[in-house]
Order: structure tokens, then sequence, then C-alpha cells
């Protein structure tokens, strides 16, 4: 066997074929022959316009009196065949291959795209975003720079960070000349890496600066990199650190990744009171400087590559004064003051156990220039009861400035007072009410279960906070005695027995819940009464009045009847059968006894309500039987826009349209044309 190379007309046998580098072997019915890339009998030719790396040989096969010949031609692409941007990658095949053809008059019958000799399909490219476009010249592959199939790789140049992006496509061709009748398959797998493309790392600084600095942290995150970049170290001026060590001190370096894991950055926090922070006090500009030099340590695996990365970041804070709490009382109210000076506030207040958000803001806060005050009812549950005595409560309220980073304590504040209160009301008829408070000291008191002397006798009325009791001086156990010309009636609120078992056992308290209560009547009195009497001329009656009201339909974007269209929004364009969602509101009216009735609803093809044709919607507050599509009452309940669910009526219509307009026969519709619709109401 002997093998003849073009266009150099060398010629060698088997041995030296293998000598130079080439493989070759053959089989009854196939031959083969590889070769490197770069070999001495390959030679460039322009394809084109595209540089193909081409190897043609010819292979005889000697037997007596008899020489077969069989030609072959391997062209494969070369990096001049592909185009970069910083987005894209284009791969430029030539159509015509010249050394595999014959001639110019073919057929191409089939070509597929795909990656790491897996043939794609057109879903899967256009999940991936590529792309294959045939022109009269060229086959065009674009890939997009990081599309799943390739991967990056990070590289240093000069400690400089770069990366690479590696992706191997591959083209699979079928195509067919008219003279040799033959088909022809070919078969390429291209490994394309781009060029460096450089990624200069970047600090970026999150430290918030509304804080003190006792409790300030810088907040630097190094990146991007790629996944095969690992952090060694941080060098301080002072010292250098492994990752464990900066943890171990309080640093938290974190590694956090992307969302779809393919890049990464490292987190960490330095406390400003960390040594290795420089710090500056300028006392004439009322400011300290804070100061953190630092260069990451960091390493490319798996090639060890070390590299670094140098950052110096710096904050600047006022030098705060602390804030100062301070409060007094009235007859109903705590009033607490918070003065934050000349800084904004950099905290967050709890009220008892409530943060003062926005809405308890309103209500309860009055701003200053660098103060506020929140006026709270000493009976408001974020206040506490310490003790209740016969004509006084004793409440306190607890205040407390948060760190909103950490939630320290800034500032603590407590406020208790001493308020004037009625618990206990006599009455001239015999009767009596009084009221028992929970206090701070029976938490697991529940005051619904509280009761009189006769443990029949409970609450009127109570909640989580308070008992109130209506009972007869002659019941409930109430106990009188005469003391000279006064009557004592006396009674006590306590828990049952077995309750207060119950509470000492799960509060681990020993003492009991006990109120007592009493009330005094003068014994011999005489009180006069005098009244006049007329007889009426006629029943009393209510007359009948008219007034006034004012009523509007509005139409809701959905079911939830949340939002509504404008009137900008109108004409509002809906399909057959489609839902409208109306609400009727009585608009004028804050009382709860008027009830809106809903009586008529139709739909006319213009403004005038009186005009024809007409369609029936609602009759007599009832949805029209007649209508195949029947009006849907919707239930009203009170939220934080309707006060009064009788003054709201919500029903749903189904888009039609009048039959001059649209027939429907078997289903379909044969005719259809836009109709604009006016529903009224009375």
């Amino acid at each position: 066997m002997t093998v003849v190379f073009s266009p150099s007309k060398n010629v060698m046998n088997v041995d030296e074929v293998q000598r130079k580098g080439y493989a070759i072997a053959n089989t009854p019915t196939r031959l083969v022959l590889r070769s490197p890339h770069n070999a001495e009998e390959t030679y460039l030719q322009n394809v084109a316009g595209v540089p193909m790396r081409v190897l043609s040989t010819s292979t005889f096969f000697e037997q007596k009196w008899l020489v077969t010949r069989v030609d072959a031609t391997a062209v494969c692409p070369t990096p001049e065949a592909v185009a970069f941007t910083p987005e894209v990658i284009t791969w430029y095949m030539p159509k015509h291959i010249d050394p595999l053809f014959s001639s110019d008059a073919f057929t191409m019958l089939e070509v597929y795209m795909g990656i790491d000799a897996k043939r794609l399909d057109t879903e899967e490219m256009a999940a991936r975003n590529y792309s294959v476009l045939v022109t009269e010249a060229h086959i065009i592959v674009e890939i997009p720079v990081g599309a799943v199939g390739g991967y990056f790789k990070s590289h240093i140049q000069d400690d400089q960070y770069f990366v690479t992006y590696t992706i191997e496509p591959m083209l699979e061709l079928l195509w067919i000349e008219e003279v040799a009748h033959e088909n022809t398959s070919y078969k390429v797998l291209f490994p394309i890496t781009t060029p460096p493309m450089a990624r200069p790392p970047q600090v970026r600084n999150y430290t918030p600066l509304d804080t003190v600095p006792e409790q300030a942290v810088f907040v630097l995150e190094l990146g991007t990199f790629n996944l095969d970049v690992e952090l060694l170290n941080i060098t301080f001026p002072t010292m250098v650190l492994t990752v464990a060590e900066c943890n171990a001190r309080g640093f938290n370096v974190q590694e956090q990744r992307s969302p779809d894991n393919t890049l990464k950055t490292f987190r960490m926090e330095v406390p400003f009171s960390d040594p290795v922070v420089f710090k500056e006090r300028r006392a004439e500009q009322g400011v300290t400087t804070f100061t953190l030099q630092l260069i990451y340590g960091l390493v490319i695996f798996p090639e060890y590559a070390p590299f670094s990365h140098s950052a110096v970041v710096d904050a600047v804070l006022l030098d705060i004064v602390p804030p100062s709490v301070t409060g007094n009382c009235d007859q109903e109210n705590f009033h607490i003051t918070v003065d934050y000076r000349n800084q904004e506030p950099f905290f967050v207040v709890l009220v008892g156990k409530r943060l003062l958000n926005h809405e308890f803001a309103q209500q309860y806060l009055t701003e200053g220039d660098t103060d506020f005050t929140i006026t709270l009812p000493f009976s408001s549950p974020d206040a506490v009861f310490e003790s209740v005595h016969s004509s006084s409560v004793r409440s306190r309220l607890d205040v407390a400035l948060l760190n909103p980073y950490n939630n320290m304590t800034i500032k603590y504040f407590s406020l208790a007072c001493s308020f004037l209160k009625t618990l206990t009301e006599c009455f001239s008829n015999g009767t009596m009410t009084a009221l028992a408070v929970k206090v701070e000291s029976a938490p697991g008191l529940n005051p619904g279960q509280l009761t009189l002397s006769d443990p029949a006798c409970g609450p009127t009325y109570s909640d989580d906070r308070f008992a109130y009791f209506h009972f007869t001086v002659n019941s409930c156990g109430t106990t009188r005695k005469f003391i000279n010309n006064v009557m004592l009636y006396e009674n006590k609120i306590s828990l049952p027995d077995e309750l207060e078992v119950k509470l000492n056992a799960t509060t681990s308290s020993e003492e009991e819940y006990q109120l007592k209560v009493s009330c005094y009547y003068v014994a011999n009195i005489t009180r006069t009464l005098a009244f006049l009497t007329r007889p009426r001329d006629n029943e009393p009656f209510a007359e009948t009045g008219t007034g006034r009201l004012m009523v509007r339909m509005r139409l809701a974007q959905d079911a939830s009847y949340n939002t509504f269209h404008q009137e900008e929004d109108y004409p509002v364009v809906r399909y057959l059968r489609q839902p409208l969602h109306f609400e009727v509101e009585l608009t004028t009216s804050s009382d709860p006894k008027v009830a809106l009735v809903l009586d008529h609803c139709w739909a006319t093809l213009n403004e005038d309500r009186d005009s024809r044709p007409r369609w029936n919607l609602i009759i007599n507050g009832c949805e029209n039987p007649e209508d195949p599509y029947r009006v849907v009452f919707h239930p009203v309940e009170v939220d934080a826009r309707v006060h009064f669910p009788s003054h709201v009526k919500r029903f749903e219509v189904y888009m039609f349209s009048f039959a001059e307009d649209a027939v429907e026969q078997s289903g379909q519709v044969t005719k259809f044309t836009q109709q604009s619709l006016f529903f009224n109401f009375v």
C-alpha cells in the first residue's frame, strides 16, 4: 500500500506514513487515514473567503496485474473561520467546500447543528439562542457568549483577571452532486475558544452609614468571578488572615453564587471597631473617618494560579450624640418624647411589644424638627397595668430604641403613672358595675374566667384585658353591713378556686387575683321627684320625606372589586361571553339603616337610556328569566373600603351583542361587528 500526498506529490509507504505522525488502517470496505491539523502534508486553501486546512491523498493498493486507487480528502475549519464580539461567536462554514466537490452542481439535502457531538433539534437550539443561517455561499452559525453547552475559564495575565469561553459546536451536512449521483456526508466538530476577555474585579461597598460607629460594619462584596476561583486569604496592614481566621474574628466571609450557579462573589463584613480599621476623628468637622485597606489573595483551580486584588474603602460618619427619651403623663395619656438631636433617626422604635410602623405613627406620633412625641392612652394594649386600686390604675409604658440591623438596644425608657379611673359605679336603683383589669403580675389570667363571690356570676363582657360586671346589690354573694347611717355593700372579683390553682401552677406565682368592690348608700334619705302628664293628641308616626342621594355605577377590572376602570379607559373592549363586573354604590350617605335597592338594569346601543333596542338584565331586583346567560349577584362584605355593605350592590354580566350584529348558529358566530353597549340602572 502506497500513499501519495497532494499537491506535494510526496510518495510514502505505510511505515513512512506512520513515522510522519499519520495513522492509517484499512478493512475490505474502508480506508481510515488520520492526520494532525498542522501536519507537514496539510495545506491552507481559501474556500469562499474562509481559510480551510486540507489533507488530500491518493492511496494505491497493488495486487498481481491489478492496482486500486482510492482518493481521499479531509477539510477542516481553522480559527480564522470564526469572528468574535463580546456577545456573539460567529462561525462561517463554506456551503460549497471545493476540495470535497467534483462539480459545482449539487443539492444540499440536510444541515444539522449540535454541541459536543450531539445533534440538537430546533426547540433545543431556540432554547439556547443558537442560530444557523444558510446563504448562497456560507452556512453561518451564531452562538451567544456564555450560552448553555459551553463553559468559562479563568486566566491571569500580568496579575490581571481574564476569562475565556469555550464551546465545541458540530455541523452535519448531507449533499448530492448531480454528476456523481451519490450522497456525501460531512461532519465537523470544531472547538472554539474566545480571546481572553478582561473582567477586572470590583469591590462594592454596601456599608450602611445611618448608624453609630460602635455598631457599624463595612459590608464589602468582591466579584464577579468564575466558579474556578477561590479566596485563600486577606491581607490587612497589620496581618494576613485566612478565610477561616477572618470568620473566627467575626468578619463573616461568605461565598455567594449567582441564581444560575455560573458566577460567584465574596462578601465580607468588618466592624468599624476592629483594630484593622484605621480611625481618624476630625473634631472641627464633627465627623470620624474609618478606612479599611485590604488585599484579597485568590487562586485559580486546577492550575493553582495565584493572583490578588487590592482595595481601599472608607466611610465618614457624623459624630452622633445618642438620642434621649423623656416622658410624662396627663389624666388619660402617656407622652413619650424622643430627641435625636441633629442626626437623622438611625433606629427603630419598639413601643411595648409593637414596632412603630407607618400606621401606628399616623395615629399616635407628632413630629418636630429634631424630635418626635408619642401620645398613647394609658389603656392602650401597648401599655401594661402594674396594679389596680379602688379609684385608680397604675399603668406602665416601655419604649426601646433598637438598631435595625442587629436589634441591639440603643436606649431603653420606662414610664409608669397612676391614672384616676372609676372602676366601680353605684346606682340608686340598687345595681352595681365593676371593671376588673388584667395586671402584669398575672400574665396567664383570662379575665373572662373571673367571677363575683358567687361563682355563677361571671362578667357581662370581657376581652383579653378587661372584665365588666353588672349585678344588683342583693345578688351574687354581695354582703351588706351598716356603719352608722350608711349601708355598705361589698363583693369581690376573683378566680374560682380550681382555676386559681391552675393559674398558679402555670405561672409559678402564689399571688391570688382578688379585687374588692363596694358601694355606700345613706340609710335614711328623702328625695323629691315631680312630673307632669298630658294626653297625646295622636299616635306618633314617621313622616315620609324625600331627598336626593348620589349613586354611581363602576366597572371593576376583575372579580376582586379592588380596582376599577377610570374615565380615560372607556370604551372598555370585551369579547362575547367575557364577564363584566359592575358595582353600584351609594356614595353620600353614612347612615347604616339606609339600604340601596337595585330595581332595574338594562343595556342599550347608545347613551339614550330610553332608546331601542334594549335588553333587560335585572327586572324588579332579580335576573331576567329570559336571559340565556343570567346576571350573577355577588355578596358584599365589610372591608377597608366598604363600611356599609347595604350601600353597595355587585353583579356580573356576560358580554353579549344585539341580534342585528351577531348571530349564533350551531355555536358559531357567522357575522360579527364591533358594538358599543351602554348599561343603565334605576
